[in-house]
């Protein structure tokens, strides 16, 4: 005789396989009743629409945080990689603007930059739900009672798959945006106002092929993994903080949002900026290949402050630039969750 299947009312569809075991008042019937196929198939979509939420969100958070944030971007990278012509942020930003004004100037590189930004936090966000579901299976939680340190956990693995989209595109971006820096100091002769983009991409894959666009790809994992910990981390602990007692994280407001968003941006950049000089470096390919030579050189010739160079103006874009990067990812996951579920 065939086993009896249960039978699923509407009651049973609402609920998450989870319940069913939490709450058999519910249901009517234990969770040990339950088809193993549907349970299969409930998680498996869930986890689905979850990353397409967070694929779309992370594309609107990297518009919003690149249009916020490149002028002093720029301004980091030509400092990270000039210090001779760039002594200060002040000096930077006056001698940029004298030279190239504000679109050929502080929104250098911005078509490489939103690529990067777009394809990183798209590829970020998406991830970050199966990332999620990895740790609470681990630890044998549910996804909803993650702690600060497993949503932390979470985002340093998702961090591995949007590097890989991240490097290329981020190398592009750096070379652009030092390119009068380079032909000034001999490094290279060209017209930089014929020079866009698509040319430096060209360029790079006649030079050294496929294999080019991975220059920097340890200096970046080595940057991402760790700092995205630190991103999330901090995001999700000042979330905690400003939540009231008995509400909930997700109905807080725009102002508290953006607020949490630069913490775990500032939080993210202090812990990491060392890993970011030298990728700077080693991208823009006027210094040593290697990232331990770059680090080890650096801290020799230019003294330990040589790391942190340029960390003004990127602390200085980052709350704003990742505020308006939570602000949109949260908006979205929002609109997304009232459209699908």
């Amino acid at each position: 005789m065939l086993a009896r299947k249960p039978v699923f009312s509407s009651v049973h569809l609402s609920l998450k396989p989870y319940e069913f075991q939490r709450y058999p008042h519910k249901t009517g019937f234990n969770h040990s009743d339950l088809d193993i196929s549907y349970r299969c198939h409930y998680i498996s979509m869930e986890q689905v629409k979850n990353s397409l939420i967070g694929l779309v969100a992370g594309i609107n958070g990297g518009f919003a945080s690149v249009y916020v944030g490149q002028p002093l971007d720029t301004i980091k990278v030509k400092m990270q990689t000039f210090p001779e012509v760039h002594p200060s942020t002040w000096k930077c930003l006056r001698v940029t603007l004298a030279k190239d004004g504000i679109a050929r100037g502080l929104y250098a590189g911005t078509v490489p930059s939103l690529v990067a930004n777009i394809a990183e936090n798209a590829v970020l966000f998406c991830a970050l739900p199966p990332s999620e579901h990895l740790i609470a299976g681990l630890c044998g939680v549910d996804n909803s009672n993650l702690s600060v340190l497993q949503h932390a956990l979470a985002g340093s693995i998702a961090a591995f798959w949007s590097s890989l989209t991240l490097c290329p595109t981020e190398l592009v971006k750096c070379k652009v945006q030092s390119m009068r820096e380079m032909t000034e100091l001999g490094h290279m002769k060209v017209d930089v106002k014929n020079l866009g983009p698509w040319a430096v991409t060209k360029s790079i894959y006649k030079e050294k092929g496929f294999k080019g666009f991975t220059c920097g790809l340890g200096a970046t994992f080595a940057r991402e993994m760790p700092g995205y910990f630190f991103f999330f981390g901090g995001y999700e602990a000042c979330r905690t903080l400003m939540t009231p007692t008995n509400g909930r994280k997700d109905d807080l407001g725009p102002i508290k949002t953006v607020i949490a968003g630069g913490i775990g941006g500032v939080s993210l950049w202090v812990a990491i900026f060392p890993f970011d000089v030298v990728k700077s470096r080693m991208q823009i390919g006027h210094h040593t290949v290697t990232s331990s030579s770059i680090a080890h050189g650096n801290k020799r010739n230019e003294g330990i402050r040589s790391l942190y160079r340029g960390l003004g103006p990127t602390l200085l874009r980052t709350f704003p630039a990742t505020g308006a990067l939570f602000l949109a990812v949260e908006w979205t996951r929002k609109c997304g969750h009232c459209l699908l579920d």
